[in-house]
């Protein structure tokens, strides 16, 4: 396994805005259409946080996909925008690692998936909730810059202590 490094990180809740994709993988070649709409329409958002940080927060709430919000976090006075949507993202203690643009980003989630196995950590899964990913919850950061063919971005896995038996 290739070297990483990961930082564990307490976020605090946030609200966000944007546009909402909730497909099979087999159309995920869409989601991209959506990722560059929304980065396009970050203007729409006078109260962003962050402009420059355009976030990917997927749920695997699905066997054969997952839903994905491509937002920026804003402040409470923001309004929505027409087409767009809210999620208020709770307090989450995260699993952080930098993906470098010349690596593997399915290689990145494997590193991760082995590490959490070997820690006192395990993917966070909010109670009824059925998931159907062995990382459940994905968060991803995305710098302004970015090439989009070779992308670097911060990966952010909700985590929670593995309870001792």
């Amino acid at each position: 396994m290739q070297d990483f490094q990961y930082k564990i990180v307490n976020i605090p809740a946030y609200r966000a805005i944007g546009l909402k994709w909730d497909g099979p993988y087999t159309e995920v070649s869409t989601l991209k259409e959506i990722i560059f709409s929304m980065s396009s329409r970050v203007n729409e958002l006078e109260h962003a946080v962050n402009p420059k940080v355009q976030q990917g927060l997927s749920y695997h709430l699905r066997p054969d996909g997952f839903v994905h919000y491509s937002v920026y976090e804003v402040s409470e006075e923001q309004q929505i925008p027409e087409g767009m949507r809210e999620i208020h993202v709770p307090e989450m203690t995260y699993l952080m690692i930098h993906h470098q643009k010349e690596q593997n980003i399915g290689q990145t989630y494997d590193n991760i998936f082995y590490w959490l196995k070997e820690s006192d950590y395990e993917p966070l899964r909010e109670p009824d909730v059925e998931y159907f990913d062995r990382l459940p919850i994905k968060h991803e950061r995305y710098p302004h810059d970015r090439d989009v063919n070779h992308p670097h971005f911060d990966i952010l896995i909700p985590i929670s202590k593995k309870l001792t038996k």
